[in-house]
């Protein structure tokens, strides 16, 4: 009972910590902001800070200034898209990625971006191209590979998904969430081995619950 009661309050101070630091960084960029109210970077920081604490609305109001002050700046258009895919607005989202890819077209995470927010509209095929675009420019980029990778999975090419899974494994071997989306993709295509073995590799490496469900089930030893 005492570990637990420790365990509790370790997560409590470590939230606590987190609060204080959000907050801390919302009053500096608050402070930034009043001493510079046209500075754009100092707006674009607020609307980081914002973002960061759920203040979704104040985050876009914030971008908004920025980009009113500076227009030209590509990764602000891509924070407000960032922004606007967390309300579920993901064809304003796609506007300005697309903004940010026109006035920097070597923004990978412009691209990547633009490949979720068409994922979640389930938009795969465009998605996938995003994804090309994005790998081209950071080829040793693992999270470009398993978005890509997911949005094959997504169009049912489990083969194709699991190229991008092993590349994604590859460059960042303590990826859970590659083992876990592989794994499942083993398992549709009816390989309980390769399944068992991956859904544990997840296990091992934090992210259980397909482990278990399958152990439950007595799919996996």
């Amino acid at each position: 009972m005492r570990k637990i009661i420790v365990a509790v309050f370790l997560v409590l101070m470590f939230l606590c910590s987190c609060s204080d630091l959000n907050n801390a960084n919302k009053l500096k960029a608050d402070n930034t902001v009043k001493q510079k109210p046209d500075d754009a970077i100092a707006h674009s920081n607020n609307g980081i800070a914002c973002a960061n604490r759920g203040q979704y609305q104040q985050a876009i109001e914030e971008y908004n200034e920025a980009i009113r002050l500076r227009p030209e700046l590509a990764e602000i258009y891509s924070n407000r898209g960032i922004v606007f895919a967390k309300l579920g607005q993901y064809q304003r989202a796609i506007v300005d990625y697309n903004e940010a890819i026109r006035l920097q077209p070597d923004l990978a995470e412009a691209y990547n971006n633009k490949g979720d927010a068409h994922n979640s509209l389930h938009q795969y095929q465009q998605a996938i191209d995003d994804f090309n675009k994005a790998i081209s420019l950071k080829p040793k980029d693992a999270n470009l590979y398993y978005n890509r990778g997911i949005a094959y999975d997504n169009l049912g090419k489990l083969k194709r998904a699991i190229v991008d899974y092993n590349e994604a494994i590859n460059l960042k071997p303590d990826d859970a969430l590659a083992y876990t989306s592989r794994g499942r993709a083993y398992f549709m295509l009816g390989n309980k081995n390769l399944f068992c073995r991956d859904v544990q590799k997840a296990c091992t490496l934090g992210d259980c619950k397909l482990f278990e469900m399958a152990k439950g089930k007595r799919y996996c030893p």
